[in-house]
């Protein structure tokens, strides 16, 4: 087709076809929205330590503490005045061993702060992030013998991490360690404990990222040798990513979930298409600090940006989305 048969077919179509009659007001535009981010679609994170009357802000991720029990429960009863539903736990022990002990452990600091929260909100879903990292000496996700993390030998203190959290009352297990098989170990763990009913929300594709790293803070969590390559997934694999997700279904996860957020966005396109479970995505702490970071120095507009950004994963195909912002969400969409 030429350049003037190309003109002619478009201006066919004009004015007829205007399309920004519909943009044309704040309600028009409300009328046309296709995408919509809701307040109980988001899922606030907390990181938990243990001791009596402790809020430590966390350098990296302004507005973001390590918290007590007891401190922790008044942000919690804030977060239920905003509006928000769901919360998931990161606990940080104060020892920890080759074992993971404070992981699995019926006193575990996970575990205590699900209690109280189950016991004065129970309203509230309580998400437990099922990982070792955060309780083992040496900070990787598994057993580890001669500088290799065990994949078969990590999965029975997996489970028992899992059925150890259900037993405290979590609504939802959410491993995140990335090893081959656990989702299948957790489920038939919960399974024969009698938590047939507890759902698994299953860390599938957790890339490798460099944008965890304000989490390594947090969660006092960084490794003492290597990396995370092993296990956590090549960012330059998006195949693959579906194989995992793959995976985690046929073993019984009940949702997905891709980790980070947005620099994958393509893959939660990608696993809306490839299933009908609920998939979940993660804004994790390095996209939440590089927010922070340029709103405080006044390049952008945080509220505006921070929409746009969680309205994005939404619209990619995201069901559920673990936020940083959930709480300046819930002010704004009040």
């Amino acid at each position: 087709m030429t350049t003037l048969t190309r003109q002619s077919a478009s201006s066919a179509t004009f004015p007829k076809v205007r399309l920004r009659r519909m943009r044309s007001s704040a309600t028009l535009r409300e009328l046309a929205r296709e995408t919509h981010l809701r307040l109980e679609k988001l899922i606030y994170p907390l990181f938990v330590v243990e001791g009596d009357g402790i809020k430590k802000p966390i350098g990296a991720m302004p507005g973001i503490h390590q918290q007590s029990v007891d401190e922790m429960m008044k942000e919690v009863e804030q977060a239920v005045a905003e509006g928000l539903k769901s919360l998931i736990l990161f606990g940080i022990p104060a020892e920890k061993d080759n074992q993971a002990t404070g992981a699995w452990s019926a006193d575990g600091i996970v575990q205590k702060a699900t209690r109280e929260i189950k016991k004065n909100f129970p309203q509230l879903a309580v998400v437990a992030d099922t990982c070792l990292c955060e309780y083992m000496d040496h900070g990787h996700c598994g057993i580890v013998a001669d500088g290799h993390i065990l994949n078969d030998a990590s999965l029975s203190i997996i489970a028992r991490t899992a059925v150890s959290q259900a037993e405290a009352g979590a609504d939802i297990i959410a491993p995140s360690d990335m090893m081959d098989g656990r989702v299948g170990a957790i489920r038939r763990a919960l399974d024969d404990a009698g938590f047939d009913h507890v759902p698994i929300m299953a860390y599938s594709a957790k890339f490798a990222s460099a944008l965890y790293g304000p989490f390594r803070e947090a969660a006092q969590s960084a490794p003492q040798f290597g990396d995370r390559t092993t296990y956590q997934m090549d960012p330059a694999n998006g195949r693959e990513a579906l194989r995992e997700i793959e995976q985690d279904i046929a073993e019984g996860a009940d949702i997905v979930m891709i980790k980070p957020a947005l620099p994958y966005l393509d893959l939660v396109s990608q696993a809306r298409m490839l299933t009908k479970l609920p998939i979940a995505a993660y804004n994790v702490s390095g996209e939440y600090s590089m927010v922070k970071a340029a709103a405080a120095n006044g390049w952008i507009d945080e509220k505006r940006v921070v929409l746009e950004c969680l309205t994005g994963i939404v619209r990619a195909g995201a069901d559920l989305i673990i936020t940083y912002h959930a709480r300046d969400v819930a002010g704004w969409l009040a």
